[in-house]
Parts: structure tokens; sequence; C-alpha cells
């Protein structure tokens, strides 16, 4: 049986995550409490899962072409042979992706074969387009960049050593699946890409979403607020500015403190409330994922709203 450990998938992201810091940790942290939150509220069908969203790289060509990646989760143990039956993606999916090619943005649901046990280098990805009216089938991922740029040198990727303990031994097969999903583009093509924390699937418009782990700070001017990294920042503008009926939110877990990490509320604000009310001066803010010093977009904490039921139905 072609399959993969807990085991061989953390070996895999230790050598390719570059680091991993406390911001990633609480980070992701924070996007699993948002998906156990949104099932309490029973709104756990409306979200997907994360992917990528990738842009074409190139003088001339820069930001021409985009596309957005969803990889199906491996499951540790399970049978990946290469010629299993391809699995068949959430209808919501569908209708997520729909509203992405509506906007010139393509779309895709990517599957994973293993040709070797345990053997993460044997792990490739086919893909399939979703919200197109008809079902073209599954591909190779080489043919869906049709508009990037290839890379002509080796992506030498398996080159660091990461203390990635930290991670819930439950995350670590949808953080293995999309980081080798990444490496897998990487190798192909030169690219710019951000991952998606999720999308929402709301009654009336759809929302990409970002979603962050914050302490409320203030500002004599501002009051209290929240602050958002610049590029987290431009990627929601670009969605904005792609638009259709794709919106996007920048989802907020409040806490007390960054020790204890105790929740103080859920919120949520659109790009549209975000844009307009954001301090048009950026600021220094803590330091980023990266482990350097971020500078942040500052949105006044009144603006947002509370994530519950009420507020998430007229979405």
């Amino acid at each position: 049986m072609t399959s993969l450990s807990t085991q061989a998938m953390q070996g895999f992201l230790r050598r390719s995550i570059s680091s991993f810091n406390d911001n990633k940790l609480n980070g992701l942290l924070a996007e699993i409490d948002f998906r156990t939150h949104l099932a309490a509220l029973g709104f756990a069908s409306q979200v997907s899962a994360g992917g990528w969203i990738a842009r074409s790289t190139g003088t001339g060509s820069f930001g021409h072409d985009t596309v957005v990646l969803f990889p199906e989760t491996i499951v540790p143990g399970a049978n990946y042979a290469p010629l299993r039956p391809k699995p068949m993606p959430a209808s919501g999916l569908h209708t997520i992706c729909a509203t992405f090619h509506q906007i010139g943005i393509r779309s895709f649901f990517c599957s994973p074969s293993i040709n070797s046990a345990e053997d993460c280098a044997s792990v490739s990805w086919e893909a399939q387009q979703l919200g197109i009216p008809s079902s073209p089938g599954y591909g190779p991922i080489s043919k869906i960049f049709s508009g990037f740029q290839s890379r002509s040198k080796r992506y030498n990727f398996l080159r660091y050593q990461t203390n990635v303990s930290t991670i819930p031994a439950s995350q670590v097969p949808e953080e293995f699946s999309k980081e080798h999903l990444r490496i897998a583009m990487s190798a192909l093509v030169l690219a710019e890409i951000s991952d998606v924390d999720g999308v929402f699937w709301g009654n009336r418009y759809t929302y990409p979403l970002e979603i962050k782990e914050k302490t409320v700070a203030n500002d004599a001017r501002l009051g209290p607020y929240f602050g958002l990294d610049l590029g987290p920042f431009v990627k929601l503008a670009f969605y904005a500015a792609r638009r259709g009926n794709l919106h996007s939110l920048f989802v907020v877990r409040e806490i007390a403190d960054t020790t204890s990490r105790a929740l103080v509320e859920w919120h949520f604000i659109t790009f549209e409330q975000l844009a307009q009310f954001a301090s048009w001066i950026p600021s220094g803010g803590g330091a980023n994922m990266l482990g350097g010093t971020s500078t942040v977009v500052r949105i006044p904490k009144s603006e947002f709203q509370i994530l519950n039921s009420a507020n998430l139905g007229a979405l």
C-alpha cells in the first residue's frame, strides 16, 4: 500500500519550511480554532480548506495570470496508489471556484498520488479545474501554468532543519499537503505565491479569508485598533480589484495576551469596511512570520463585527 505516515510528513516539513516561529504557530492555531468556532455556529459546510493563490512573474507579465489551487488532504496510512479512483471535490468548492472563474482566476482541486510508501519525494499531483460548466477531468499540474515562466534551475527546497514539533499532530496532514503542493508548483514555474486561509461561502457573496490572532492596541486618533500586515492587505485589495461576486473578510481571534492566548472574542470586517476606515499612514508592528518587523495597516476595532451566527448569516 502506497501511503505516508505522520512521521514522514513531519520529516518533509522539517526540511522544507525555512522557519516556524511563534507567530506562524499561533496563526495556524487561530485557523484551527476558527473552523471549530464556525462548526459550533453551524457554518462548517460553508468554509473551504486552505490553499494557494499564485501569480505569474516576469517583466511585462507580472500578475497577468492568476490561479488558485486547493489540495486534497493526504490522510496518514491511506492508500494513494497512482491508479486509485480520483475523489469528487465537495460541491461547495465548485461554487467557490465558479466565483473565482467569473473574475478571470482559474481554480483547481489537486489530488495526490504516492508511488512509494513513506517516500514524500514520490508524491505527485494532478489537477481538475472547477467552476466551469464542463468537467475536463484530472491532468498533470504542469498543464495549468501555461501563462507562467518555467523554472530553468532546480528548486533546492529540502535544505532546512526547522523544529516543527509544535505543529499539532492532527494538523500535520493538512499542512503537509499544502506545503508539498507549494513545492510542486515552485519546482515547475516562477511565481508569486501566497496562502489562502480558506474561503467562506455566504448567502450573497463569496469571501476569501485572512485569519489572524491579535491583541488589541490603542492609538489616540483611532482608539482601540487591530493591525493587518501590509502584505495581506495588498492581497485583499487584489481580490477587491477583480471583484465580481468575490469579496473578502479579515477575521481576528482577539486574545487577552500572547502568553495565555486566552480568547476574548472573534471579530471580522469586510474589505470594503476595512479599506474605508483603515488609517492611511502605515505603522510599525510586531514580529512577522518571517521573524522580521512588520508594517501594518491599522483598523479601528469599532468597525469590526462580532463573528456570530446572525452576522455570518447576513453575509
